[in-house]
């Protein structure tokens, strides 16, 4: 009965550690992708061209940490583990598109375009904020993506990026500024 209560009052990454420090892999890598499936995409879509390549990233992401749970010696918390894992992908398919853009001979902000993505049904405002953040410089899109649209304290994107907390807040507020001229302009 005790068992039963205890592990009721465990958190889901708590549950997931236990799962992993009992060498069950699969029902823990089961939990992760269930609690952070959706954050994922989310956090990688204002950096990628369309849905279908947010999808793609995704699964990238969900095959490293599957790769890594087993050596993840829970050191940091489970969250920013994952969400390091997810922008250190995201920035990687950022630097591959820069380059096939360049030997394309485009611009970036031209490449990414939402407009014809078909699950896109935003308005020209939010067309037009996801086309000038996709202008920025990944770190600066990165921490700007993480503050504006995922609400994250500074301190998590700081153990996410490994970056101080100070160079972050300027990276963001030079990112805002630079969204604000590009939109009012």
């Amino acid at each position: 009965m005790r068992a039963i209560i205890s592990k009721q009052l465990l958190s889901p990454e708590e549950e997931i550690r236990l799962q992993c420090e009992n060498g069950q892999f699969e029902k823990a890598f089961s939990g992760i992708v269930g609690l952070y499936s959706e954050r994922i995409y989310w956090h990688v879509r204002p950096m990628t061209e369309s849905h279908e390549d947010a999808d793609d990233l995704v699964q990238e992401i969900f095959i490293k940490i599957w790769a890594a749970l087993p050596s993840f010696r829970w050191e940091s918390q489970l969250f920013t583990w994952i969400y390091r894992i997810a922008t250190n992908e995201a920035l990687n398919a950022l630097r591959r598109r820069k380059v096939r853009a360049a030997l394309q001979f485009r611009s970036l902000s031209d490449v990414h375009d939402v407009s014809d993505d078909p699950f896109f049904n935003g308005d020209e405002a939010q067309n037009k904020l996801l086309r000038a953040i996709s202008g920025l410089p990944s770190r600066q899109r990165s921490v700007f993506c993480m503050r504006y649209f995922e609400d994250m304290k500074y301190e998590d994107i700081s153990e996410i990026l490994g970056t101080s907390p100070g160079s972050l807040k300027a990276s963001y507020h030079i990112a805002a500024e630079k969204l604000k001229a590009l939109l009012l302009s």
